[in-house]
């Protein structure tokens, strides 16, 4: 096992580099070492060797694993759900009940995925196999997990970057798992980037995700991508910020009739002394990760989608007058 994949958090938690699409540093799962082990995100499906052969070296076997939870159903998050759930089959699989029924029939999902992605689907993010409905424990907005030994963690429904979206808060640490609800952040640097990708993005439900979050008095988060940052409230704050401001960029490129394609070019170029990693000098191999790790176009893209949904509500809204 390649050490580097495995980082001690302390408190029992570590970090498995999932080591998407062949990528360091891209996509995190964490396991909870509890009297009832329990992993947190399970990358993609071609992933599922990495993470096994992570919780093996950990010391965690077959039959070993109490729980698996996924913050939301996206692949580079849930993935593996099926691989892994074959693999340890004393697991329960455990989703917010708006994301269950794609574990149990992946075929819509990955229908979507395919427009998005295309030929390179397979390669990015393999294949999600279908987990049995028996396996799965559907989650109401908030539910609570038993990590054994009185140690629990309270699932909260925090929509806004997916509708089947949910962070987690340990008892026994106070961290946060906070998916992709608020962002994506970049330890090299230390930056965040927002993650608004379409269908789903929503920004009031958005902003409103991270005071709940605020509101949790999380004493870290732990980003799935990527991994643990300090200083709660200040990255909270960055967080709203970046949203804000990257809707207000797109909303601007809207209205002056750019396409898609210009539309990002613009953001981009707005946006990018914000971040050290795509700051002139910054280190190639740096930029072009964190391009990877936070989509400019996907992000553009999900806030035109909501903002043409606006539009469209208004003008139902005008018509029915």
């Amino acid at each position: 096992m390649d050490q580097g994949a495995i980082t001690d958090l302390g408190g029992d938690v570590f970090q498995i580099d999932t080591k998407m699409a062949g990528y360091d540093g891209i996509t995190a799962g964490f396991l909870i070492r509890s009297d009832r082990p329990c992993l947190v995100e399970t990358g993609t499906a071609p992933s599922a060797p990495v993470v096994v052969a992570a919780l093996r070296s950990l010391g965690v076997d077959a039959d070993d694993l109490a729980t698996v939870v996924v913050t939301h159903i996206h692949l580079d998050h849930a993935g593996g759900a099926g691989d892994i759930a074959a693999l340890f089959p004393s697991a329960e699989i455990v989703v917010h009940q708006r994301g269950a029924r794609h574990l149990v029939d992946p075929s819509r999902l990955m229908a979507s995925a395919r427009i998005v992605y295309g030929a390179a689907l397979e390669r990015l993010f393999g294949v999600l196999a279908p987990v049995p409905a028996a396996r799965i424990k559907a989650l109401d907005d908030f539910g609570v997990l038993d990590l054994g030994g009185g140690r629990r963690l309270e699932s909260h429904y925090s929509p806004g970057h997916a509708k089947h979206h949910v962070g987690l808060i340990d008892s026994a640490t106070g961290d946060l798992y906070v998916g992709d609800a608020a962002g994506v952040y970049i330890p090299d640097t230390g930056d965040v980037r927002p993650a608004t990708p379409p269908p789903d993005f929503d920004l009031d439900t958005a902003l409103a995700s991270l005071r709940l979050f605020g509101a949790l008095a999380p004493t870290r988060l732990l980003f799935s991508h990527y991994g643990p940052a300090p200083d709660v409230a200040r990255m909270l704050e960055r967080s709203a910020e970046e949203i804000r401001l990257w809707v207000s960029h797109t909303r601007d490129a809207r209205d002056a009739g750019l396409n898609l394609d210009h539309a990002v070019a613009m953001v981009q170029e707005r946006t990018k002394d914000r971040y050290l990693a795509f700051l002139p000098g910054a280190d190639p191999e740096l930029t072009a990760k964190s391009h990877r790790m936070s989509s400019a176009s996907a992000n553009v893209s999900g806030i035109m989608h909501w903002l043409d949904n606006l539009d469209a509500v208004s003008a139902a809204e005008h018509h029915s007058h």
